[in-house]
């Protein structure tokens, strides 16, 4: 339905701004972007999370790797070094909301995580739908032969891949 209203500027830079996703209202940190700083796609699961990086240009997302997640401190520290490595200027997290825009104790588990990232990294945060990334990824690597069953793992990065570029599409500067 809605989409983001728009990128502040001059004295309102960096205030929230509000966005509409499936007729729920949420805040969305407008962040200035240094044309050449990057962006990072992270799609958070219990076992795995998959990761995502921009060009520094922020126009493409590719798949960067996956994690295997023994428990949040360990994740919260490989995800800021990469971070830091890859001299990331924002993180976008997928927000797990059912098909009818609901949130439920998933959802609050991962706005925990990424609170506590964004509080590591010094990093602002954009939370996005991830509604059926996974199931569109999964289709995309069985399109390209890829059986996804030997690898999980390629299914979370690719996810990352799909919410991050939904992000850049929506936050890309008009031509």
């Amino acid at each position: 339905m809605g989409e983001l209203l728009g990128r502040r500027r001059g004295r309102r830079a960096g205030r929230p701004i509000l966005a509409y996703r499936h007729g729920l209202a949420r805040q969305l940190q407008c962040a200035r972007m240094d044309p050449g700083m990057r962006s990072l796609g992270i799609d958070f699961g219990e076992k795995r999370i998959g990761l995502a990086i921009s060009d520094p240009g922020g126009r493409l997302a590719v798949p960067l790797t996956t994690l295997e997640r023994r428990n949040d401190r360990s994740a919260l520290r490989q995800i800021a070094e990469i971070a830091r490595r890859e001299g990331v200027g924002r993180l976008v997290l997928g927000e797990p909301v059912d098909l009818y825009g609901n949130r439920g104790p998933v959802a609050a588990r991962v706005r925990r995580f990424g609170e506590r990232l964004a509080e590591l990294t010094g990093l602002p945060v954009e939370w996005i739908d991830e509604a059926l990334t996974s199931v569109e990824a999964a289709r995309r690597l069985s399109q390209a032969g890829v059986d996804v069953r030997n690898e999980p793992g390629r299914v979370d990065a690719v996810a990352a891949q799909i919410l991050l570029q939904d992000a850049l599409d929506r936050g890309a500067p008009e031509p």
